[in-house]
């Protein structure tokens, strides 16, 4: 093995190597520490872990979609009036009787709808996305306007805000709610399987991979924090149904990033447009996917928030694409697209969600908030545009 490989594969090589995504990982653990000094422990106690992902799921699930977005060099500044607008059409639709599961259904179509308009103008008419999101975010907030004839919309009962606030059925044992635990364990044995997998077909295709006792560890690492997180929701009040949505979305779009041919477009797409255009892939075709599965999620989050706030409210969604997008920047998604993982968004979005929530418990104001938000956004890009330099990659 070259002295090249042997730097590569080292442990300083390795952190050095992936410096960008473990960073994240160590800005959030100092957080949380830091946080913990200040509130005497409340910030990690199992009440507060779980208020956390209801409180800011919505959040997450925009990042899903944003960060793919972004790869492809692209932004959406209309999500928050679109949730807003979906939300209004939602809580409607409930009160007409129809039922959660059709509403949930109608909502991610009519995102998907959304988002289908705006690649449209985007992906085919060649219009910048900065001006449709833009145009889209006033024109969604003005219909929301007038659907709701600016007055709240009331739900008619608790049943829609259960996938917002709502938990599992649970399954006690010696005082603790064993089914976040058996879900928990069955994420570990899948991931690890598929880890496994994955090597496996790296090594088989002379692709390079970490030395086995690294990734022994990675594995080891990651399970032990599923557990840990699963145990907290276990000895509160069980397994959010928010946070298996959530669940089921990252799985899903980190899969696809990672292991379907779209994934491997998208960030062709984000990385160079038109080389991705000259090798022969349909970039305006996978632009405007990436917008329609923007929609979804959208239309899903729109679901969430309004059932957090057990009502559709006119200004709702204010400042929520400024949120995921922040998110995205502190998850490691490059200002200049084509770099960025689903998983390291997550991380971000905990980033800003564990800020908000041990500031609010410090009882420091909403400006507060604000501020250290801007600072902590503007280092991102920095940290993105410095690292890029230093490695020969902007």
């Amino acid at each position: 093995m070259s002295d090249i490989q042997k730097q590569k594969t080292s442990v300083g090589g390795l952190i050095k190597t992936n410096i960008r995504s473990y960073s994240m990982f160590l800005m959030l653990a100092l957080i949380m520490i830091v946080f913990a000094a200040l509130t005497r422990g409340t910030n990690l106690n199992s009440r507060n872990f779980t208020n956390i992902f209801i409180q800011y799921g919505y959040v997450l699930i925009l990042a899903t979609g944003m960060v793919q977005v972004i790869i492809i060099g692209g932004i959406d500044l209309s999500v928050g009036s679109v949730c807003a607008f979906v939300g209004a059409i939602s809580a409607m639709l409930y009160n007409t009787g129809i039922g959660m599961v059709p509403t949930v259904i109608i909502s991610l179509i009519a995102g998907v709808a959304i988002g289908a308009f705006q690649g449209l103008w985007i992906a085919v008419l060649q219009i910048p996305a900065f001006i449709v999101t833009l145009a889209g975010m006033l024109l969604f907030r003005g219909l929301t306007y007038i659907i709701t004839n600016i007055s709240p919309i009331s739900l008619k009962d608790e049943g829609y805000k259960q996938l917002a606030s709502g938990f599992f059925p649970n399954l006690y044992a010696g005082g603790v709610d064993l089914t976040p635990l058996v879900i928990g364990f069955f994420i570990v044995v899948v991931f690890i399987i598929m880890e496994i997998i994955s090597r496996g077909d790296k090594k088989r295709n002379n692709f390079e991979v970490i030395p086995a006792p690294l990734f022994v560890a990675k594995l080891v690492l990651i399970s032990v924090l599923v557990m840990a997180l699963c145990q907290r929701f276990a000895t509160y009040r069980g397994l959010p149904i928010v946070v298996a949505a959530l669940g089921i979305a990252i799985f899903a779009f980190n899969y696809m990033m990672r292991n379907t041919v779209l994934g491997r477009y998208i960030y062709a797409v984000g990385g160079n447009a038109r080389s991705a255009k000259l090798s022969g892939i349909n970039s305006e075709m996978v632009s405007f996917t990436v917008y329609c599965i923007m929609g979804g999620l959208t239309g899903l989050a729109a679901v969430v928030s309004t059932g957090y706030m057990n009502s559709a409210l006119p200004q709702a969604g204010n400042m929520f694409e400024m949120d995921a997008i922040a998110a995205c920047y502190i998850g490691g998604v490059s200002a200049s697209g084509g770099i960025g993982t689903v998983v390291g968004v997550i991380v971000g979005g905990l980033v800003m969600a564990a800020i908000n929530n041990g500031m609010s418990l410090m009882n420091l104001g909403a400006h507060w908030q604000y501020v250290v938000k801007a600072v902590i956004l503007l280092l991102a890009v920095f940290y993105d545009v410095y690292t890029r330099r230093k490695t020969g990659l902007g």
